[in-house]
């Protein structure tokens, strides 16, 4: 978050915790109906408890409905249950329904059967056919609130659906157009809608290509879709094609972080559980340990076995004790170099650039860099040894590890992912601890090779 931004928003939570201490609450609301609801949403996180259910009690229903949508499930649980029924029904009537699902699906089976009750029957129906769908999926990202134009009406039958149907929806600005059974056949824009004559059928100024995911498909494939074609809606449609709802940019903006976030957690090893707001800290310590440990156990094992390579060429140590100095600056670079390769390799996976004979040509490109990076680090790396130490041929050892260490950790950062992508296994989860354990050893191995082949230069 931006500094100037947070300091803006801590002035205001403070001034406001100070505003409701005093029972200032009309001069509080008149400083909350000047902000946007989510910034009043990072305000009530940032609250005491009781400070929160005030605040959100003063509030008139529709701004207490959008900021309900973007706080967490487990402070809206909290929230909501400050309100009357009546006032629970008044403000759950305001929210959109996929917001509704997204803070039910991390509810408990019998607090979601509740507030589903408190929803007319039109919207509780809308709910459950949502809940039915996986969360990372595009029926679990979905709205139903769009509007949607039968293909033989005319432009002026239209724009009167508009008129009633808009207030309601989503996005207008893009509306898809059905056959008789509900089976998508294009998609026009309000643009066209107007200027075309009113007696114009749908069906003749639609777009019959239009661009569409099914209801099962993963979000993340929704997301790239949606990004390809610059689109502000994309509509889903089940096995018969008929259209089941439509997943607007805006959700596609938090896919693309939640994504973004969970690839970035594998790549460390981590995971999502270690920050879930909802659990305590003893809670949070265990799912962080739960989480990282497994990584740092392969970490630990990798190392060991580093260390019986070494073992195994301390003849190679007896004769030249010097060798030993070289050994941090080689790990480091083969790490830096892996972990760079294979961060890049994961990034074009997630972007869908790797495809057919992209392959080549990711692994000759890092490959590639791979040899050039490494003969620059080389010859410095010589360079050095020969300042420190005096001699050449150590100089030569060094800088013929450091560029084949290198060389092979670029091969090793990019291959990885790709075999785990091939595989079907996530290629984030080709994490830096597993790329920097597997180049560790394979870098003391090409090291202490080299120095035992050219060993008797060295006596």
């Amino acid at each position: 978050m931006d500094q100037k931004y947070e300091g803006v928003l801590e002035k205001e939570v403070g001034e406001i915790e100070e505003l409701l201490s005093h029972y200032a609450y009309s001069e509080a609301l008149d400083r909350l109906e000047k902000m946007h609801p989510i910034d009043i949403a990072e305000l009530i996180f940032k609250l005491p408890e009781s400070d929160q259910g005030t605040i959100i009690q003063i509030l008139p229903w529709e701004i207490a409905s959008e900021v309900l949508e973007e706080v967490n499930p487990e402070t809206f649980n909290s929230l909501i249950k400050l309100f009357t029924l009546e006032q629970r029904r008044t403000v759950m009537d305001q929210m959109a329904d996929d917001d509704i699902v997204d803070i039910l699906s991390e509810l408990p089976e019998d607090r979601r059967e509740e507030l589903i009750s408190l929803l007319d029957a039109a919207s509780a129906q809308g709910v459950k056919e949502l809940l039915v769908y996986k969360d990372d999926s595009a029926g679990g990202i979905m709205t139903k609130d769009f509007v949607v134009l039968d293909k033989d009406m005319t432009t002026g039958e239209a724009i009167e659906v508009l008129r009633e149907t808009a207030p309601d929806a989503q996005t207008i600005y893009y509306v898809f157009v059905v056959d008789h059974s509900g089976v998508l056949v294009g998609v026009v824009s309000l643009r066209e809608l107007i200027v075309a004559k009113p007696n114009k059928r749908v069906e003749a100024i639609m777009d019959d290509k239009v661009i569409f995911v099914q209801v099962d498909d993963d979000q993340e494939n929704v997301a790239k879709v949606v990004s390809k074609y610059d689109l502000l809606a994309v509509p889903v449609v089940d096995s018969l094609g008929r259209i089941t709802g439509i997943v607007t940019v805006d959700d596609i903006i938090d896919v693309i972080e939640e994504e973004a976030t969970e690839d970035i957690l594998k790549f460390a090893g981590s995971s999502e559980a270690e920050y879930a707001d909802e659990d305590g800290i003893p809670q949070r310590i265990s799912n962080s340990v739960r989480a990282r440990l497994p990584w740092l156990i392969i970490t630990i094992f990798g190392g060991l076995f580093s260390a019986q390579i070494i073992k195994s060429f301390q003849y190679v140590l007896d004769a030249n004790t010097t060798i030993a100095l070289f050994m941090p600056v080689l790990a480091g670079m083969g790490g830096n170099v892996g972990t760079q390769s294979s961060t890049l390799t994961v990034r074009s996976i997630a972007m869908g650039q790797i495809q057919g004979r992209g392959v080549l040509r990711t692994i000759i490109h890092e490959v590639s860099v791979g040899l050039i990076v490494g003969l620059v680090s080389a010859l410095i790396a010589g360079v050095a040894a020969v300042i420190l130490n005096g001699d050449m041929v150590l100089a030569i050892i060094v800088g013929l590890a450091m560029w084949a260490n290198m060389v092979t950790a670029a091969t090793v950062g990019t291959i990885v992912p790709l075999v785990f992508r091939r595989f079907g296994i996530d290629p984030a989860v080709a994490s830096a601890p597993f790329i920097t354990t597997t180049i560790d050893i394979t870098g003391m191995t090409i090291y202490y090779t080299m120095a035992s082949v050219m060993i008797f230069r060295l006596l």
